[in-house]
């Protein structure tokens, strides 16, 4: 029987939040809420495809039209995610069916890449393993250099809670400086706040003195928990608040029922692929798939031509930096 492929409407999202969920290589970032909420927090357009057989969901798109007169238009999938790309059957409609929208440029992030797409194999690493039975085994789970540090994290006088969406403005304000630190523009208050409200997520924070100086918001999926949003002040590496945070996520995953940790994804040969690697995870390299009918927009910090924007930002005064960071970073998708 031959499918269609349509444009899902919101009383799809229950049927499609079921397949999703059914699906062995799915994310969080292909159920219908994660492009609810990057379309209520960051003003980009969810245009989220459907193949049907028989009156049967059998593969899905989550599609995020960005538009940035800085970065160009291109649909992403799945916007500000580190995953995404054709769920299920139908590939080569699913994607007849996006580049029939118009834009520029199509950008697949996991999934089957399309015959004669440009494959990037190379850049980014994904970090997935096993949570252990409990804390000592956890421990023991982490290599011996990195496991001293967390002994030592467990035995300074820092404060762990838990919560949601009212914990959501401690979060931003750690986060906000953090990512100002490393040169990188804030994403919208309003992304952390839809994400906070419409999916099983929450916020991690650790705190020296009632001060946060550490906090990372998590999503959790079909038994596994992402860490996805996280970060420290300037205070957190000495008081090895960042070890402390993710040990601490651990556990407080292990108790939520999930087994598997999922440390998200780092470029290749950086600090932070160093970092989780000495935690144990080993990265595997993630295939993003790209289409374009003229120059492909370019995003990545990485590249020389942002270095001067980079320390530049590093440099910014934090208000002006959270004033200015979700004007632009709600285009980078």
């Amino acid at each position: 029987m031959t499918a269609t492929v349509r444009e899902a409407e919101p009383a799809d999202h229950a049927a499609i939040t079921a397949f999703v969920r059914a699906q062995p290589d799915a994310t969080p970032f292909h159920l219908p809420a994660w492009s609810r909420a990057v379309e209520r927090g960051c003003g980009q357009r969810a245009r989220y495809l459907a193949a049907e057989r028989g009156g049967a969901i059998v593969g899905v798109l989550p599609l995020t039209e960005m538009r940035s007169p800085l970065f160009g238009n291109a649909l992403v999938s799945a916007g500000f995610a580190v995953d995404g790309g054709v769920l299920g059957e139908e590939s080569e409609a699913l994607v007849a069916a996006a580049q029939a929208f118009g834009l520029p440029s199509i950008e697949l992030r996991g999934g089957p890449a399309p015959a004669g797409w440009v494959v990037d194999d190379t850049t980014y690493l994904g970090f997935v393993r096993p949570l252990a039975a409990d804390d000592e085994a956890e421990l023991k789970a982490i290599p011996r250099k990195q496991r001293a540090e967390v002994r030592k994290a467990l035995a300074d006088d820092l404060e762990v809670a838990t919560g949601g969406a009212e914990c959501g403005a401690e979060h931003y304000a750690v986060y906000a400086e953090s990512v100002r630190n490393l040169g990188t523009p804030v994403f919208p208050r309003a992304l952390f706040r839809a994400v906070l409200e419409t999916m099983d997520a929450d916020v991690l924070t650790v705190r020296h003195k009632g001060r946060a100086v550490a906090s990372v918001l998590s999503l959790y999926f079909n038994g596994a928990v992402y860490p996805y949003w996280g970060g420290g002040t300037a205070a957190a590496r000495e008081l090895r608040a960042n070890d402390r945070m993710y040990f601490a996520l651990m556990a407080h995953a292990r108790a939520r029922g999930c087994a598997h940790f999922d440390f998200g994804r780092s470029k290749a040969g950086t600090g932070a692929a160093a970092f989780k690697k000495n935690w144990g995870f080993e990265g595997r390299p993630l295939a993003y798939a790209r289409w374009s009918e003229g120059a492909a927009r370019e995003v990545n910090p990485l590249n020389p031509k942002y270095a001067l924007m980079v320390r530049t930002w590093r440099r910014l005064p934090l208000p002006v930096a959270n004033l200015i960071g979700p004007w632009i970073s709600r285009g980078l998708g």
